[in-house]
């Protein structure tokens, strides 16, 4: 595996695979890689024949009291898992590679609609971020298809809006959730967690699976996030939302819709905010 942080570079080697016919895949990420981060290199590769992965830790989707600065930065073995599971070129640039006159100064993308809800209301600016980021990395990528996790389902649907309304010639492939063994979602931040912090953790799965099922029993859309919310406090968690939602937008639901529905859970413990989600569809 190669690994560039200088733009023209890496502008060389795609240009070169495109001439020679190669079907680019692109793997974003901010780096401290986990097997759920090598499992999107797999599908990226079912899907094209040059794999490209990013590290970079975005300065502008970080609100003023999140963990930018503090954010793991693990290069050495993020290549290291890279390479191992079939990566063919990283790119790790530097901040003013992404941002020539300043993540402030920035020229931003906004997805207006989806990006002020949910996890939007909580971390104001943080989707504008990340679709400003994606865009810069897609235009220097150029990749065909990419691959993003369903975990962190609503920035999957900003970017898929983003990519519609912009008209680029991508395609973008959801990745499903790989889970702990007690059902907690694979993440970052999973290691702010304590051993019996990340146990405890597992609860946000099986509320989000009560949530589905409730649903299906007939309760009313009040009462299943009432009892999920009240399922995470009891375990000790902060939630900050625990809601169902129309899968294809995020919006509220009407009060006799079903089908089509996601279970979306945003809960602090400690020092971690962990997120999740379950398509009720059965």
């Amino acid at each position: 595996m190669r690994t560039v942080s200088d733009i023209a570079q890496l502008r060389a080697q795609i240009a070169e695979w495109h001439r020679a016919g190669a079907r680019i895949g692109f793997v974003p990420t901010m780096g401290n890689l986990h097997p759920g981060h090598f499992s999107l290199v797999d599908i990226a590769r079912s899907h094209a024949d040059r794999i490209v992965a990013s590290v970079f830790v975005n300065p502008t989707q970080f609100g003023p009291r999140e963990d930018f600065a503090s954010y793991p930065r693990t290069l050495e073995s993020d290549c290291a898992g890279l390479a191992a599971n079939g990566c063919d070129l990283l790119f790790a640039p530097a901040v003013d590679a992404i941002y020539p006159f300043g993540p402030q100064a920035s020229v931003k993308v906004e997805v207006p609609g989806i990006s002020d809800i949910l996890d939007g209301a909580s971390r104001p600016g943080h989707f504008a971020g990340v679709a400003t980021v994606v865009t810069k990395l897609f235009n220097l990528v150029q990749p065909d298809t990419t691959v993003f996790g369903q975990k962190d389902y609503q920035q999957l649907l900003v970017i898929q809006r983003m990519v519609r309304d912009l008209r680029l010639p991508i395609e973008i492939v959801p990745a499903p959730t790989l889970r702990e063994t007690n059902g907690l979602a694979m993440s970052s931040r999973n290691q702010y967690l304590t051993p019996e912090e990340r146990e405890r953790a597992g609860i946000i799965y099986r509320t989000l699976q009560g949530m589905r099922d409730g649903l299906h029993a007939g309760q009313a859309r009040s009462e299943v996030e009432t009892r999920a919310r009240a399922a995470l406090e009891n375990a000790g968690l902060a939630p900050d939302y625990a809601v169902l939602r129309r899968a294809s937008d995020l919006h509220e639901p009407a009060a006799n819709e079903r089908d089509g529905l996601i279970a979306l859970i945003a809960a602090k413990l400690g020092r971690a905010r962990l997120i999740d989600n379950l398509f009720t569809d059965m």
